[in-house]
């Protein structure tokens, strides 16, 4: 059945308002909606953080887009995944929100249309109203996978400017398949579109055999690739993100013209992390790895816990830091998180938070700590099935 909708800030204020009242009466939670990973117990190295001391950090010297070392270490890094980028098309951010900002000051006027998926994480409606835009959803649909509901795409208005992907997404963790990725290049080309792809998860396969990744640098369309330290190295404190810009020379070129203007009025991104960013990308390699040890031994957790209650299944999970559980739709699913919340002390997020076009699901991080995860999944999975 379709989801009962509510505003989404009464949704939230629900679920702050028990959190508040546990936390006025000091009773600990059990947070399944987990993202940082500097509060999960994640090992990192001694001495990551020295290169922040280099004394070069001492001078300012400001680039629009970035120091050309820190620009060249983020094309270096695409290597890992076999993508081949021009430091010349890399342009630092402070985050990914920012990178969005600016796109949206790039390619909207006031009132443009935006193309976001759904269901995908709610920031999107913030992000576009912060910037006068419109964001106008296309469904994703699940058949034991998750792929594009084309004909979704069918009624975008005429003042669309962009097509946002996320891949994989938060929180289904679908990648986008290359059938989609024909579909949406050919759709973006015909009207005119440019191609966002929020990459910042990718560094994380979880059940995708062959990945599609490094989206900017595969398509001749003016396509933009986000990515960022907060998830390839696991270090969201240190603010600082990127966007590869691609497609043919021209659209490049006229986009990196416009942008660099926009990254001039800003100058947002530290020197500090930009001097140290080689070596972070090098160093930080063992908390990636660590971080998808823990997101992989958690999903097979997940599985095997939830093969003991046949009324409850875990979705295909591509890659990133999430997974989504289905489970009965006995109740509405704002009152089952409610009351995992009460009974448990368990706080998971549900489906509609995400815009889950049918009911009832739940997301949970696959970040905690493995025996916390362990002991919170199977408490969570007997209480839905009992």
């Amino acid at each position: 059945m379709l989801s009962p909708r509510l505003p989404a800030r009464a949704e939230a204020n629900a679920l702050t308002r028990a959190l508040d009242s546990f936390h006025r009466r000091g009773v600990r939670i059990v947070d399944l909606t987990e993202s940082n990973p500097t509060h999960s117990g994640i090992c990192y190295p001694t001495g990551l953080l020295e290169p922040l001391a280099d004394a070069a950090a001492l001078e300012y010297d400001p680039h629009p887009f970035g120091l050309p070392s820190a620009r060249n270490a983020v094309a270096t890094d695409q290597e890992r995944r076999g993508a081949t980028v021009d430091p010349a098309q890399v342009v630092l951010t402070a985050s990914t929100s920012e990178a969005y900002s600016w796109l949206f000051k790039l390619l909207c006027r006031a009132g443009d249309t935006v193309l976001v998926p759904q269901p995908s994480y709610p920031l999107f409606e913030q992000l576009t109203e912060l910037e006068t835009v419109r964001a106008h959803p296309y469904l994703l649909e699940y058949h034991q996978t998750w792929s594009i509901d084309m004909s979704s795409l069918a009624d975008a208005p005429d003042n669309t400017r962009a097509l946002l992907v996320v891949s994989p997404n938060n929180p289904t963790g679908s990648y986008l398949t290359r059938n989609d990725f024909a579909a949406v290049q050919a759709l973006c080309r015909r009207r005119g579109w440019a191609l966002i792809a929020d990459e910042v998860f990718a560094d994380y396969p979880l059940e995708a055999a062959d990945p599609l990744t490094d989206i900017a640098a595969a398509t001749d369309v003016l396509s933009f690739s986000l990515g960022g330290l907060s998830k390839t190295v696991g270090l969201p404190q240190l603010k600082l993100g990127w966007m590869i810009v691609g497609g043919s020379a021209s659209d490049r070129t006229a986009a990196l013209a416009s942008l660099e203007l926009i990254a001039d009025t800003y100058l947002s991104v530290g020197t500090p992390v930009q001097i140290a960013l080689p070596q972070l990308l090098r160093a930080g390699a063992s908390v990636r790895s660590a971080i998808h040890d823990r997101i992989r031994h958690n999903l097979a957790v997940l599985r095997t816990a939830t093969g003991a209650h046949p009324s409850c299944d875990v979705l295909r999970a591509e890659g990133g830091w999430s997974a989504v559980v289905r489970v009965p739709s006995i109740q509405r699913e704002e009152d089952l998180v409610l009351n995992l919340l009460e009974h448990e002390k368990i706080l998971v997020h549900p489906g509609y938070f995400f815009d889950f076009t049918r009911e009832s699901h739940l997301v949970v991080s696959l970040l905690p700590p493995p025996d916390v995860f362990c002991d919170a999944v199977d408490r969570v999975l007997r209480f839905v099935a009992h």
